[in-house]
């Protein structure tokens, strides 16, 4: 049984997520509950468990600043929930931390459990929670670092050094400046979100590149570009005149 904890200052959202997780699994047990920093904080000192189900916005302060009070003291894998704060959201992916919408979606929901499962019980660092906290502060809104996580935990990466990323089905294939290639279970799609506003381009169905590492345009043989690991990376035909021009503007 997966011990969970749940801070949220609305009672009837509490009330709703309770039901919820006890429709989809019996496999999450929420041993305790609380509405506020303070409250959090002292929950979450005493029960210590694997999961925290974590509101941003509480009565008394936001849920990052139970993480500030936090470290050092939990390895428990964190679930923010949240509205639709398109920054925060941001930063969550750039961290690879789990957050669940409200008003609560039964499928995302779900979905969130399956993750859950996967990764609890796994050797759990803070950094990841310590580069969220770093941007939030900051109110970064050009990423420099990503969080992956990967079968074996999670990893920091320079967004700089990510040279190019392939899909594998519903998996994503990072290609990393003087790093082993990192295989993580999210779509390409997903990270094609998250990165073309930090120079990357996905030329082509299967592969997303960072153009600080393109090499070379190759005209024949249907189109091509050799990237700075030398790997041959097919361009899609519609994609051809958007890449000469992002060429002549490098």
């Amino acid at each position: 049984m997966i011990t969970a904890v749940l801070i949220d200052d609305d009672k009837h959202l509490r009330e709703g997520l309770k039901a919820l997780l006890q429709r989809y699994t019996n496999e999450i047990n929420i041993i305790g509950e609380a509405e506020s920093v303070k409250s959090g904080v002292e929950t979450l000192e005493r029960l210590q468990p694997q999961v925290i189900f974590l509101d941003i916005h509480l009565s008394d302060g936001t849920g990052f600043d139970i993480l500030e009070q936090l470290k050092g003291k939990t390895k428990a894998h964190i679930v923010f929930i949240t509205a639709h704060e398109q920054y925060a959201l941001k930063a969550f992916k750039f961290s690879a931390l789990d957050f669940i919408l409200k008003p609560v979606d039964p499928e995302e929901l779900q979905n969130t459990i399956s993750k859950i499962k996967e990764v609890v019980g796994k050797s759990n660092s803070f950094e990841h929670i310590d580069l969220l906290l770093e941007n939030i502060r900051k109110k970064v809104d050009n990423f420099k670092r990503i969080a992956l996580s990967t079968s074996d935990g999670i990893h920091l990466f320079e967004v700089s050094d990510i040279i190019r990323c392939e899909a594998k089905g519903n998996y994503t294939e990072f290609f990393i400046k003087n790093h082993k290639p990192v295989l993580i279970s999210r779509t390409l799609k997903e990270f094609e979100e998250m990165l073309t506003e930090q120079g990357f381009e996905r030329i082509h169905q299967s592969h997303l590149i960072n153009l600080s590492y393109l090499k070379s345009y190759i005209k024949s043989d249907g189109g091509y570009v050799i990237m700075a690991d030398n790997s041959n990376i097919p361009l899609a035909q519609s994609k051809r005149e958007r890449l000469q021009e992002m060429i002549k503007n490098l």
